[in-house]
């Protein structure tokens, strides 16, 4: 990249600053970080003002984005939270999500709206978990019933859409049966890995000359963090898996084994999300909307007209599972929790986006999911506060 030109990757930081920017002068005005970002992306992209496009040091910072978004959606799993009732009640409905989503995606294509009915389904299924853990700590619901039935569902919901997208969807040639066997090599090389790390830090020694190198210019633990994120990434390129499987498990790699008991090294996640959400993340949602078809969904009205149809089928895919929290919440916690676990953007992005690398999903239709993704992220999570923070008291029945 000798002669690349840096100017598209200079808009796109501008962007990212001045979203985010104009939504800390305006707190009145509630609308996601991300989607300020891909609105204003296709505001400066080529389908608007064209000042940016997406080329190379844009996609390859973007690249990296959506790795590390991966990562630290693995880092905020909370193994602690999937266990006993609360695994058994989130399980059922994430279940139901998936035949749901099944069911929707078949529907969709016998009615010719849609080219490959699994995709579909697979991109239904999940729920952001870095739009709806934030809204949950503003509303201060986070420790609570409702809270930890969401967090959990979403879990569960990102974990599997992101290995049902690996296994099915790989950009890798090879066939499903070769996958499944090279996605059990890396399951186990995983374990392996993340045995011999969680071993080696119980060597007093390391742990001493961590603990002395963490916040000095060695960074010593986001180095690690680092190490393992690429590493990882290179063994699921060489067993035909995506990278976005690579990056989760990484996440969760470090969420399960450093678990700080001792509060040795509080800064260390506050480190590793400066990086992500400072730089590399924002350049990814950016970018998207850059490459976003605008012309697709707003030159042909019978696609447009699909955007309110994707976005009914995620609040049913999505939202219908929280009927299974009846025992647990009271009902106006249930609409918020069905309409949490709906919102889904950051994962209908990366997988519209490997289904027209693909071939498996049209540009059109790439941008009606997009769409209705947007529309679930900027009204889902404040109808769902307004449920919640009037919501009452309940008994904590089940947790």
């Amino acid at each position: 990249m000798p002669n690349a030109s840096f100017t598209s990757l200079a808009v796109v930081l501008a962007v990212a600053f001045v979203s985010r920017l104009l939504l800390g002068l305006f707190p009145r005005v509630r609308v996601p970080g991300v989607v300020a970002e891909i609105v204003l992306g296709i505001v400066v992209g080529p389908n608007v003002l064209g000042w940016a496009r997406a080329d190379e040091p844009v996609k390859l910072v973007a690249t990296i984005g959506v790795v590390f978004l991966l990562f630290l959606a693995g880092l905020e799993l909370d193994v602690d939270h999937l266990h006993g009732p609360l695994l058994r009640v989130a399980g059922r409905g994430f279940a139901v999500s998936v035949a749901l989503a099944l069911i929707a995606g078949l529907s969709l294509s016998a009615a010719g709206l849609v080219k490959n009915p699994l995709l579909v389904a697979v991109a239904l299924t999940a729920t952001s978990l870095g739009l709806v853990i934030p809204v949950l700590k503003e509303a201060d619901a986070i420790a609570t019933p409702v809270g930890q039935l969401v967090v959990a569902g979403a879990s569960l919901g990102d974990f599997g859409a992101i290995i049902a997208l690996s296994l099915l969807f790989s950009r890798d040639t090879s066939s499903s049966s070769a996958r499944f066997v090279l996605f059990g090599v890396f399951v186990v090389t995983v374990a392996v890995i993340a045995w011999s790390i969680a071993r080696a830090g119980r060597s007093m020694r390391i742990s001493q000359v961590l603990v002395r190198l963490q916040d000095t210019t060695a960074q010593i633990r986001v180095r690690a963090a680092m190490l393992l994120l690429i590493g990882l990434v290179v063994l699921a390129e060489h067993t035909g898996l995506e990278t976005i499987l690579a990056a989760f498990v990484a996440g969760a790699v470090v969420s399960v084994i450093d678990r700080d008991a001792m509060k040795t090294h509080p800064q260390f996640h506050l480190k590793l999300e400066a990086i992500g959400y400072g730089f590399l993340i924002p350049v990814f949602f950016v970018t998207s909307g850059i490459r976003f078809d605008l012309n697709a969904l707003l030159d042909h009205p019978s696609v447009f007209a699909r955007v309110p149809i994707f976005l009914a089928v995620l609040v049913v895919v999505r939202g219908v599972p929280a009927l299974f929290y009846r025992d647990s919440v009271s009902d106006r916690e249930r609409v918020a929790a069905a309409l949490l676990q709906a919102t889904s953007l950051p994962f209908i992005v990366t997988a519209t986006m490997i289904g027209v690398e693909i071939g498996a999903i049209t540009s059109a239709n790439a941008a009606a999911l997009v769409a209705a993704g947007l529309v679930s992220a900027l009204i889902f999570p404040a109808l769902a506060v307004s449920f919640l923070t009037t919501a009452p008291v309940t008994a904590d029945t089940m947790i």
